[in-house]
């Protein structure tokens, strides 16, 4: 509840109206200023960014591989996680067979 107080008090104190006017007008003008500054700033920034794309565009995507050479690439990929995952699963089975030969020998079931 006292947190609400206190918010509420510096609401009231922010947004009143006082005889040099209210004094978050000052850091809202500030705010709106601050925000076209980077307005502005970000539309230089994305006009650059175009015309250094435009001009280097083709060599960019003639660096680019191919989409075959991708496919064939996540395909070699895939194939070795395969095979991974294959061997590593049938030595787990191993293991546990042979654990359990040695449990039941140990139990003479």
């Amino acid at each position: 509840m006292l947190m609400g107080v206190a918010i509420g008090t510096t609401v009231t104190l922010l947004l009143r109206q006082g005889p040099r006017g209210r004094p978050a007008g000052a850091i809202l003008a500030a705010a709106g200023t601050g925000s076209a500054a980077a307005g502005r700033w970000a539309g230089r920034g994305a006009k650059r960014g175009a015309e250094w794309v435009g001009e280097r565009g083709e060599k960019i995507v003639d660096r680019m591989p191919s989409l075959d050479d991708v496919a064939s690439e996540v395909g070699d990929y895939l194939s070795a996680a395969r095979e991974t995952i294959s061997d590593t699963v049938s030595d787990e089975l191993r293991d546990l067979r042979k654990a359990l030969r040695k449990q039941r020998r140990r139990l003479s079931v």
